[in-house]
């Protein structure tokens, strides 16, 4: 027995299994835990698809229909998992890991394929003219765990909002009970059908507007039942196979993560060129620090290179300055000899975790004239400059009168030589990392492009 419906292009189906188990609804989140792992991969491909088929709408009038295969084989995907979840739970029959239509599930998604494309609505239809529709799919799904992302505008579902509080009455229905309130599913699928029509359009998979409706129940509005058996499937037509889909996940990670490591680069590169003072130093801003003690104590860095030749070696940090906004002595040393001179003076150790200070107050008594050691490394009034070195450093800030309460602002600034040459390094290894992935992804699609072509070929003749 098949359906056929006519109407919106969006055609959600559903039916709702009978003897549904009466706890098994309680962990289906863990069973799920697959799938939700699959999917966040999936949807890394979908979201760098989309972005392909919003350029290729807007030259061309078409969605590459390779693309349009794989972004509506991942919003099936998402919608069965979702309807043996928390978007329904109105079947136990575990979701099948395929990106296909699956005619045999319980809960199916078709979207017609569009032959042409408005390229003029292209630029507003996601962001813009969907917003009313936004707003409702909110109050319906929530905070939730899926359907459809399209440049930057995320749609969710299955878990949150109207439709996550109705299924958990649905659940502790079929806890007590037993049995699926009918009208508490047929309300459900109105909003999942809503959500999901909705998500095709953000997704610019369709021009026509979702209509403003709440179609209920299972079934489309208009949906006619045939008595016949469902037509064999063309031969020759294997699209998007698993070797495929693996090749657009692996493009996607390798794109991402070439687009964050060439953002970092761009942003180190913007950083040297616009952030340093006029004695090429960068600047943390300054922060406040108040001890009881007599002294402060910074601390342990801990600097080390690769070997004594290597390229960057002890230049890549340059001169470091330590700047005060009052008279107090500041000394950078060797940090077992900073742990000798403090040993018996009572002082505060920081710590510095995510901005937050924390302070370790040790007891003891008043420090020597710390001007007259002479183990520091580098050291002096309300402002010293060190150029960096191997070893661990600890840094120390007294009054210059070695009284108690240290209470003064502090800035750490450094030359840092290497962040031009290593940004660039960056942008170039996350250009080719972002292309390599994008090749992959492209001759994925293009190759279940071509498959699917010849296949529709082989039908015909």
């Amino acid at each position: 027995m098949t359906t056929a419906a006519a109407g919106y292009p969006v055609h959600v189906h559903a039916r709702l299994d009978p003897g549904l188990s009466r706890w098994l609804w309680l962990v289906k989140w863990f069973l799920a835990i697959p799938h939700y792992l699959v999917l966040a991969f999936l949807w890394l491909g979908f979201a760098v698809f989309s972005v392909v088929a919003f350029f290729a709408i807007l030259f061309t009038g078409r969605y590459p229909r390779a693309l349009f295969d794989f972004n509506v084989g991942v919003l099936r995907w998402s919608w069965r998992v979702a309807y043996y979840t928390y978007g329904a739970l109105a079947t136990d029959r575990y979701p099948p890991f395929s990106l296909g239509a699956e005619p045999d599930y319980p809960a199916t998604l078709d979207i017609a394929y569009p032959e042409h494309l408005s390229r003029g609505l292209v630029l507003v239809k996601w962001w813009l003219l969907a917003v009313p529709h936004y707003l409702i799919v909110g109050f319906f799904v929530g905070g939730g765990t899926y359907v459809t992302y399209q440049a930057g505008e995320t749609i969710r579902n299955a878990g949150g909002g109207l439709i996550g509080l109705l299924v958990v009455f649905a659940g502790v229905a079929l806890l007590f009970t037993g049995k699926y309130p009918k009208s508490l599913f047929d309300f459900v699928l109105g909003m999942d059908r809503w959500a999901l029509r909705v998500a095709a359009y953000a997704g610019l998979m369709t021009d026509a507007y979702p209509p403003f409706r709440f179609d209920s129940g299972g079934d489309e509005p208009g949906t006619t039942t045939i008595d016949q058996a469902p037509p064999a499937p063309a031969p020759g037509h294997p699209g998007w196979t698993p070797g495929r889909v693996i090749s657009v996940v692996i493009g996607a990670l390798l794109l991402i993560t070439g687009a964050a490591i060439g953002g970092t680069g761009g942003f180190g590169l913007w950083a040297d060129s616009t952030q340093r003072d006029a004695a090429g130093f960068l600047s943390t801003r300054a922060e406040s620090f108040r001890g009881t003690g007599y002294a402060l104590e910074f601390g342990t860095v801990e600097l080390r290179w690769t070997d004594a030749d290597w390229g960057l070696a002890d230049s890549w940090l340059g001169e470091v300055r330590v700047k005060a906004d009052d008279d107090v002595f500041i000394g950078i040393a060797r940090t077992d000899d900073v742990t000798r001179y403090l040993s018996d003076v009572e002082h505060d150790e920081v710590t510095m975790a995510q901005s937050r200070v924390s302070y370790l107050h040790r007891g003891g008594g008043a420090p020597a004239d710390p001007a007259t050691q002479t183990f520091w490394a580098a050291s002096g009034t309300g402002e010293v400059t060190w150029r960096a070195d191997q070893g661990n450093w600890t840094a120390v800030v007294l009054n210059a009168d070695r009284s108690r309460v240290v209470d003064t602002r502090l800035a750490a600034q450094a030359e840092v030589p290497a962040l031009r040459p290593v940004s660039i390094g960056l942008i170039v290894g996350g250009g080719v990392l972002a292309v390599l992935g994008l090749v992959l992804m492209l001759a994925a699609a293009l190759t279940a492009g071509r498959s699917r072509r010849d296949g529709t070929a082989a039908s015909v003749t």
